[in-house]
C-alpha cells in the first residue's frame, strides 16, 4: 500500500468547463490509499448486435436477464410514472474512472431497444424543450478508452474497458429507472487509487459538483475495504464532499461492495494482494453521510411488466431453492459493521426483529437487485480489433449486450429512485438516511414501503464469518428493497417531518 502526503494537492482542471479549479483539500497527515474498483461482480456477454437477447439466450448463459420494464414492475414504479413522477427536473451525477468514448452512442442504442425516453445528448437525437439531458464532465482531460494497444491496461491498476462497462451500467440503468432525470457523467483519468492521482481527485470532483449545484443525487459505484486504508484517520480528509452535500441538499449513495464480509488489501497494485482476516465493510458506503446500497437476488419474472410476479423456476439456484420468495439476500452483498464510524443517531431505533447494531455504523441501509444471476441488460461498444482488454472467458469481448450484476447495479438504480423523490419534493432531499429509518420504525409504514428481505447470507470467504438476513434491518440488505410507489412519497413526507 502506498503512503503519501495529501498536503499541497493541486486544483483539478475540468475540461468541460474551461480552466475551472476544484477546491484543494489539504492535510498534514500521511494518508494511505487502497485499490478501489468498480463494484461489478460479474458480467456475461449474452449477444451481439443491437437487438436485446431473448430469455432463451439468457438462460443458456445461466442467467435471468432483466429489461427496464421488468425491473420497474418488480419495484412498483408504474403508479409514479402514471402521475408524472419520473425524475424530471432533477440531475443524477455519476462518478467513474476514465469514462467511455461511446457512451452517447450506447445510450441511444439502449433507449431505442427498450423504448426508454430519449435524452438530449444521445447520439443522433434532436434536442427538444423539456427533454432530459445527458452530459459529460471530464476531470483533467478527456477519457482515454479508445482502442489501446493489446498489451495495455491503462495505468496497470485497472482495465479501462472494465470501467467502460461500469459507465454503461451506471448511465443506462439510472436513466431506465428515472427516465425524466438529467444525467451528468463525471470521469477522472485514473483509477481511484494511490494518492493525489486517485481518491482525492475523485472527491474533489464531487466537491465541485456540489459547490456548483450541478446535481441533486450522487451515485458512487466503487468501494474499498475500510481496512485497506493506512488508518481510520486517513479516510477523514476524503469526506469533505459528503459534508458539503449534506449541507446543500444533495443525496450521496454508495455501493456496499461485492465480496460479502471479505475485504482485501492490494499492495502493490500489480503484485496481487492479501485478504483481511476479519469481517469488513467498504467505504464510502460505510460513511454515515452516505446511503449504503446492498444487493439481492431478484427472483421475479423478468417478463412480467404489470407488477411483481415471483418466479421460483428459472435460474439462479438461490431463487429455485427459496420457493415463493421474491428476493433473497445476495451472497456477495457487502455488509456488516464499520470499524471506523460510530453508530449514527438514525440507526438507534430499528424495526422489530432486526439484527442488533452495536456501537458502530451498520451497513448497508437499503438494497436492490445485484446478483449477477438476476442482473440487468446493458449495451456496450468495444473496439472491433479485440484490443479493448475486456475478456469474456478466454476470448476478447465484443460489442453487444451484457448481463451485469453487483452493487454497481443497485446503486445507480437507487440514485434514479432518489431523483424521483426529489421531483416529488420539488428539490434535493439531501441526506435521506434519517427519514428512511424513521419510516422503518413505524410498523405500518415499514410494511407498506419496504419489501423486507429475510433470506440469504453474505459469507463469501469461509474463513471470514458472514451474516444472515433477518426480519427488519440486517447486514446484507439493510432495511430491504423499495415498494417505490409507496416509499418515495412517504420518504418526502418523513424528511419534512424532521
Amino acid at each position: 500500500m502506498r503512503r503519501t502526503l495529501l498536503a499541497g494537492v493541486s486544483g483539478l482542471a475540468l475540461a468541460a468547463s474551461g480552466a475551472l479549479a476544484v477546491p484543494t483539500v489539504t492535510s498534514a497527515a500521511a494518508v494511505g490509499y487502497p485499490v478501489v474498483h468498480p463494484a461489478v461482480a460479474d458480467y456475461s456477454q449474452v449477444s451481439t448486435g443491437t437487438t436485446p437477447p431473448t430469455p432463451a439466450q439468457c438462460a443458456s448463459a445461466g442467467r435471468r436477464c432483466f429489461s427496464p420494464q421488468g425491473i420497474r414492475a418488480a419495484y412498483n414504479l408504474g403508479p409514479l410514472y402514471a402521475n408524472g413522477f419520473d425524475g424530471r427536473g432533477q440531475t443524477i451525477a455519476i462518478f467513474d474512472s476514465y469514462g467511455s468514448d461511446t457512451m452517447a452512442h450506447d445510450l441511444h442504442v439502449f433507449d431505442q431497444a427498450f423504448g426508454v425516453n430519449a435524452m438530449c445528448g444521445e447520439e443522433g437525437v434532436a434536442c427538444q424543450p423539456g427533454m432530459p439531458t445527458f452530459s459529460e464532465l471530464h476531470v483533467q482531460g478527456d477519457p482515454g478508452t479508445t482502442a489501446p494497444p493489446s498489451t495495455s491496461r491503462g495505468t496497470g491498476q485497472e482495465s479501462k474497458a472494465a470501467w467502460a462497462l461500469e459507465v454503461a451500467l451506471d448511465v443506462e440503468t439510472a436513466h431506465a429507472m428515472a427516465p425524466g432525470a438529467n444525467i451528468l457523467l463525471v470521469s477522472t483519468p485514473t483509477a481511484e487509487t494511490l494518492g493525489v492521482q486517485g481518491l482525492p481527485a475523485l472527491m474533489n470532483a464531487e466537491q465541485y459538483v456540489v459547490d456548483h449545484h450541478l446535481a441533486n443525487v450522487i451515485s458512487q459505484s466503487f468501494a474499498s475495504a475500510e481496512g485497506a486504508f493506512a488508518s481510520s484517520q486517513s479516510i477523514e480528509p476524503l469526506r469533505h464532499a459528503f459534508k458539503s452535500a449534506a449541507l446543500n441538499g444533495v443525496t450521496v449513495l454508495g455501493s456496499s461492495g461485492d465480496n460479502g464480509t471479505a475485504g482485501s488489501v492490494k499492495t502493490p497494485v500489480k503484485s496481487g494482494g492479501s485478504s483481511l482476516p476479519y469481517p469488513s465493510v467498504e467505504w464510502p458506503a460505510s460513511d454515515p453521510l452516505v446511503t449504503g446500497v446492498g444487493g439481492t437476488f431478484l427472483c421475479t419474472d423478468p417478463g412480467a411488466t404489470a407488477g411483481r410476479t415471483v418466479d421460483s423456476t428459472d435460474n439462479p439456484a438461490a431463487c429455485r431453492t427459496n420457493a415463493g420468495a421474491a428476493e433473497v439476500g445476495w451472497s456477495g452483498s457487502g455488509g456488516g459493521f464499520s470499524q471506523v464510524f460510530d453508530k449514527p443517531g438514525y440507526q438507534s431505533a430499528l424495526p422489530a426483529g432486526s439484527t442488533a447494531i452495536g456501537a458502530k455504523r451498520g451497513v448497508p441501509d437499503v438494497a436492490l437487485q445485484a446478483s449477477p444471476g438476476t442482473g440487468a441488460l446493458v449495451y456496450l461498444s468495444l473496439p472491433p480489433d479485440g484490443s479493448s482488454g475486456l475478456k469474456c472467458g478466454a476470448t476478447p469481448c465484443s460489442t453487444g449486450w451484457y448481463d451485469i450484476g453487483g452493487t454497481s447495479l443497485s446503486c445507480p438504480q437507487w440514485a434514479g429512485l432518489v431523483s424521483i423523490a426529489d421531483q416529488i419534493n420539488g428539490g434535493g432531499l439531501g441526506q435521506i438516511n434519517p427519514a428512511l429509518y424513521k419510516l422503518a420504525t413505524d410498523p405500518a409504514a415499514y410494511a407498506a414501503d419496504f419489501d423486507d428481505v429475510t433470506l440469504g447470507n453474505n459469507t463469501t470467504d469461509p474463513t471470514v464469518p458472514g451474516y444472515s438476513a433477518t426480519t427488519g434491518w440486517d447486514p446484507i440488505t439493510g432495511l430491504g428493497t423499495p415498494n417505490a410507489a409507496k416509499l418515495l412519497p412517504d420518504l418526502v413526507s418523513a424528511a419534512h417531518a424532521g
